[in-house]
């Protein structure tokens, strides 16, 4: 990819009906120096219907995209893609959505996901499951993934991203090194 100035990296939690999305900022490829952080309490989500996560999750985080600047690239947690064939999930739906490239990163394998990347970072034993959508390159995905800041296997914008989303955290506000 070009040169990039500004990416983020979002996760939505669950409360009964409700929903937590948050959204991390950053202004390079590596995710070092966040910018900002938002994050929405949304009262109402919609119920979970399988194989549709996407419904799911498109509102909540279109939510906290609209309190961020416009992304010229987006991570979050999951599969852009499902299969070799390109079988869209979340990512791939939120790329089309939002027209921005997509990378997922997944934690699990999923078993019809045997296109995806695997990578390890850290001394960590398990890989992580890099796909990605919109025009993306998964190798180049991966490379991405493999260069985030942060010294474990969850790179440090999803695990914040992640706390922010949980209320483990509050949004800090102005520029800072991860």
């Amino acid at each position: 990819m070009g040169r990039l100035r500004t990416v983020g990296a979002v996760d939505v939690q669950y409360d009964g009906i409700g929903a937590t999305a948050a959204l991390v900022v950053c202004c390079e490829l590596t995710f070092s120096t966040v910018v900002s952080e938002h994050v929405v309490d949304l009262s109402r989500a919609a119920p979970y219907e399988p194989g549709a996560l996407f419904k799911r999750e498109l509102p909540c985080i279109r939510a906290v995209l609209a309190l961020g600047p416009p992304l010229e690239l987006l991570v979050i947690d999951g599969y852009a893609t499902l299969d070799p064939e390109g079988r869209p999930g979340l990512g791939a739906h939120a790329a089309d959505a939002f027209g921005i490239p997509v990378i997922g990163v997944a934690k699990t394998p999923f078993r019809t996901a045997t296109h995806a990347f695997q990578i390890s970072r850290g001394a960590a034993s398990r890989p992580l499951y890099v796909t990605a959508a919109g025009g993306l390159d998964v190798a180049e995905a991966a490379r991405i993934v493999s260069a985030m800041a942060g010294p474990h296997r969850i790179p440090a914008a999803l695990a914040r991203v992640d706390r922010l989303a949980r209320g483990r955290e509050q949004p800090v506000a102005g520029p800072r090194s991860g």
